[in-house]
């Protein structure tokens, strides 16, 4: 039930030189004949499997043989009907979507990730609900607020370096998370530390843990599959949000009361800036809309910070020069350390994008290339593969942090965060924490691979993660 990317490189992708391409984006709606790109030749219903739980070499090998445009069918959409989705990986093509948010709408609505989060949550909206909410979110994760986190990213970074056990193998994502997690909750709750037991905060953190550990088995990924194409969860899942909606609606309930007692504007986390936000009538959020938002942060905004650190590491234990290095420049404080942390989690990000795709549907026929797809066509960009072209990254599926030295990321060619209107709300926080609990790490321990073969990948719901976790050998460690 997973994948190497490694493995899917028997043959180099086309590339964008061996052909003139013509220009890729909104096509006249001049009564021009479709030409469809080819489609995947299996059963829909495997399709649509491999694709949730071995996407990795589905699309390699369907790039290989198809080209950079192709399409995959999904049994699952009742309102779309059994329909084409098509797969993209060519910058320009990257490009359009990204650029006409007018005419190519998210398709994160049709997210399985949906029953999860909800219908009100800033992830599954569009239009103006989608940029209402997205500006009342946006302050709390940018600029002076998130440097108030540096610090407190720091000292739980450092507690949780000193419980690692020395000469056992163990897993970092679950380590990670609970740096990220202890990170979002004060954020959002304004909580320092652990949350004390008795409080819903408490609670809440550990049903989302319960949650995570859950998903990671072969039963939460039943679950996962169970829930896929609906809007309302079902079966296990049902069950693990009812429980997550008690300690929520516990939490928002105790922040009201909070803020009833303390006067609206006292406090700075983001539950208490929601609870104070009108809308152009001068209402306020209901229940309803703050659960599905602090849900989405919660969940969205601790998991995949933590699968990119734990896959850094993953990178850096099975790539001695590049660690080496890594390691030189932290413990000698020099000027290029900074740029080299840099340069390390952009080519982690890139190498294992934790968020493989990203989705638009067109209101208007669109070219791509030599392709000319009708109005409402749903199109995926494939980050992984867009991530791993040979054009724009020579030697792109090995892990080299020295091609960011000196080079920012492309806007279109290196898009672990999505992009146009729809670009995460947390990647400034998410960069701050991989850097400060990447230099803890490297700074004071010494660790290795217990197995020198690369973790094969794990398909989890809208993420890409470690198969075993990102397990490493802690041969030594520093006092803090």
């Amino acid at each position: 039930m997973s994948a190497t990317i490694e493995q899917d490189t028997t043959s180099a992708p086309r590339l964008i030189g061996e052909a003139p391409l013509s220009p890729s984006g909104p096509a006249p709606d001049d009564g021009a004949p479709l030409n469809l790109p080819p489609a995947i030749e299996l059963p829909r219903q495997l399709q649509a499997l491999r694709f949730s739980i071995r996407q990795v070499p589905l699309l390699f090998k369907a790039r290989r043989e198809l080209g950079d445009t192709f399409a995959i069918r999904f049994p699952f959409r009742r309102d779309y009907g059994d329909e084409r989705t098509y797969i993209v990986s060519h910058p320009d093509h990257v490009k359009s979507l990204f650029t006409q948010p007018d005419l190519a709408l998210s398709s994160a609505g049709e997210s399985p990730l949906r029953p999860i989060v909800g219908p009100s949550s800033v992830l599954t909206t569009v239009g103006s609900t989608h940029m209402r909410q997205r500006k009342l979110l946006l302050p709390p994760f940018h600029g002076e607020a998130v440097e108030r986190y540096t610090q407190m990213i720091a000292d739980v970074a450092e507690r949780e370096i000193d419980s690692w056990p020395i000469g056992k193998p163990f897993a970092l994502s679950p380590r990670m998370q609970a740096i990220t997690l202890d990170v979002i909750m004060a954020g959002i709750f304004g909580v320092e530390g652990k949350p004390a037991p008795g409080t819903p905060e408490h609670g809440l953190r550990q049903l989302i843990l319960r949650v995570s550990w859950i998903t990671n088995t072969a039963i939460g990924q039943v679950a996962e599959l169970m829930n896929t194409g609906r809007e309302e969860p079902i079966g296990l899942t049902k069950q693990l949000m009812v429980a997550l909606d008690r300690h929520m609606y516990g939490v928002i309930a105790a922040a009201r009361r909070r803020a009833e007692a303390e006067g609206e504007g006292s406090r700075t986390d983001i539950l208490s800036l929601l609870l104070a936000a009108r809308d152009e009538n001068g209402e306020p959020m209901s229940d309803e809309e703050l659960r599905d938002e602090l849900v989405t942060l919660v969940l969205a905004g601790h998991e995949t910070t933590a699968n990119s650190l734990a896959w850094a590491f993953e990178r850096l234990v099975r790539n001695p020069a590049a660690y080496d290095r890594l390691r030189d420049e932290v413990r000698s404080d020099s000027d290029d350390a900074a740029a080299y942390i840099e340069a390390t989690i952009h080519e982690a990000m890139r190498n294992r994008p934790v968020v493989p795709i990203t989705g638009r549907r067109v209101k208007a026929p669109w070219q791509l290339g030599e392709w000319r797809l009708p109005a409402n066509s749903h199109i995926l960009v494939s980050v992984t593969l867009l991530h791993h072209r040979e054009d724009v990254y020579p030697d792109p599926f090995n892990f080299r942090p020295e091609r960011f030295l000196g080079v920012r990321p492309g806007t279109y060619t290196w898009v672990p965060f999505g992009g146009g209107i729809r670009r995460c709300l947390g990647a400034t926080l998410a960069m701050a924490e991989q850097r400060v609990v990447l230099r803890a790490i490297v700074k004071r321990t010494d660790m290795e691979a217990p197995d020198p073969r690369a973790e094969r990948v794990l398909h989890r719901n809208v993420t890409m993660i470690p198969a075993q976790g990102a397990r490493v050998v802690l041969r030594s460690r520093t006092a803090a």
